[in-house]
């Protein structure tokens, strides 16, 4: 779909008349709003929950649906980040942690007894009993600590991230995140991180096996680690080929690169192991994060048992490497919260990965369908491949004079997908239809049933009349 350039302004109109009916919607969260950005910048603490012209203030969660201010509820396809793949406050968790509460998990700053079997659980399902693992309270800090002990491994000083990919906000990796026109991921150079932390980070291309036989052939005696997403979020939604991650480990061994999966999103997701799993490639250092905390800040680094002995030891070249955690971090309810979680996913993983896969599979047909049936051409990301077999992932595109949707590159060049028709306008008329998404999809739950489903494909038709209205 190409918007005539002297209809350009159309685009404006249309989010402008979404505004208009999104603030009539949602009056007292707008005043909520306008109380928080007297204190907050930008009125909050997470720029992503932060949509214009504000975001609805949620006063109750659960199942597939949060509920607002003023007494709308919308399917939820964000869950918590991605987090909650049984849906907001499942009764299970809920019930464990309130008996936990009574006993008193409360902080108090001791080990238990439920982090040794959440690390037990997590090593068995990866297949890694020789590994080990160190838990933290995000996916930055895990990504973070990753980085820092593949270089005091190694010794080296260049990190190689792919174009896209969102490792979190840890100064090492904040790069190439951000794509620019003529420039690419390479001129994505954000404010705040020193000059030489960005001169040492080096950005390759999702799926593209030529660009890192390149950049390791010229730097590869340099770099510590090559860190990836083997399912890329924020970047597309998009699966790496087999061949791709099996020439990542081939290489980045040859080289004595530390390869780092970087499973925050896909852990868990896909089946109740690492998708690295389900390709059968092993990396030196795993990150995982979202899922395996149950609702609660939880995440670790896995891995070879020599270079996580860097955080105690100080092997390799540098010394020890101050993994030390931070003050909650393998908090008690943390850990019992997760561990209910996972043995929950372990347990009944015949029913709930091939219900998530037939949900996400329905999503998915069905959003691009009802956009075809308007005459608005949509293709959607997020579907598996020969590795993963099935997804509850989605994210709709807007293509540009039949554009592909194959790389991060890609998605993210205003040039060849309208962005912001992704972005605001499909946020807001969803929102208006009672459906709440991020960057034009998300994540289904096991809560989302066929009403909820119905439901949200039905919004994205509404969407999908909206837009040939006003743009054609």
């Amino acid at each position: 779909m190409r918007v005539p350039r002297g209809r350009m302004n159309a685009i404006d109109k249309l989010i402008e008349h979404l505004v208009r009916e999104y603030r009539k919607k949602t009056p007292k969260s707008g005043r909520v709003f306008a109380r928080a950005s007297k204190v907050m910048i930008a009125g909050g603490s997470h720029s992503i929950r932060l949509w214009h012209p504000y975001p609805f203030l949620a006063t109750r969660a659960e199942g597939s649906s949060v509920r607002d201010a003023d007494g709308h509820s919308y399917v939820d396809y964000w869950q918590g980040h991605y987090a909650n793949i049984l849906g907001h406050n499942p009764r299970l968790v809920r019930r464990e942690m309130a008996a936990s509460l009574e006993r008193g998990s409360l902080h108090t700053g001791f080990e238990s007894a439920d982090q040794i079997e959440l690390a037990e659980l997590v090593l068995r399902q990866l297949g890694t009993k020789d590994d080990r693992i160190r838990f933290t309270t995000s996916g930055t800090l895990a990504t973070m600590y990753s980085v820092m002990l593949a270089e005091g491994f190694t010794g080296r000083d260049l990190v190689l991230k792919v174009g896209g990919g969102w490792h979190g906000a840890s100064p090492y990796l904040l790069k190439g995140v951000k794509f620019k026109p003529g420039a690419g991921f390479e001129g994505d150079r954000p404010a705040g991180v020193l000059e030489d932390i960005l001169k040492r980070t080096l950005i390759t291309g999702f799926n593209d096996g030529e660009a890192l036989e390149r950049v390791l052939k010229a730097k590869g005696d340099r770099i510590a680690c090559f860190i990836l997403e083997p399912f890329l979020g924020v970047g597309g939604f998009l699966p790496a080929s087999r061949e791709y991650l099996a020439l990542a480990r081939e290489l980045t061994r040859r080289h004595g690169i530390v390869l780092v999966f970087d499973e925050v999103i896909s852990g868990f997701r896909f089946a109740p192991t690492g998708v690295q799993t389900l390709y059968g490639i092993r990396p030196d250092l795993s990150v995982f994060g979202k899922i395996i905390g149950g609702g609660h800040a939880v995440a670790a680094v896995v891995g070879r048992r020599d270079i996580m002995e860097g955080c105690e030891t100080g092997r390799g070249l540098r010394g020890r490497v101050p993994f030390d955690g931070g003050t909650f971090s393998a908090h008690s309810e943390y850990m019992k919260a997760g561990l209910v979680m996972l043995r929950h996913l372990v347990r009944n993983a015949g029913t709930v990965y091939p219900r998530l896969e037939r949900s996400g599979r329905t999503l998915r047909t069905g959003v691009v369908a009802a956009f075809a049936a308007e005459g608005v051409p949509a293709v959607s990301t997020g579907a598996g491949n020969d590795a993963v077999p099935g997804s509850s992932m989605v994210m709709v595109h807007f293509p540009v004079d039949g554009a592909r949707a194959a790389s991060p590159g890609e998605l993210h060049d205003g040039r060849r997908f309208h962005i912001r028709l992704r972005e605001e306008a499909l946020k807001l008329a969803l929102l208006v239809h009672g459906v709440n998404v991020v960057h034009g999809g998300g994540a289904v739950s096991t809560a989302h049933g066929p009403a909820d489903l119905a439901r949200t494909i039905e919004a994205y038709g509404e969407a999908a009349r909206l837009f040939r209205k006003f743009l054609y």
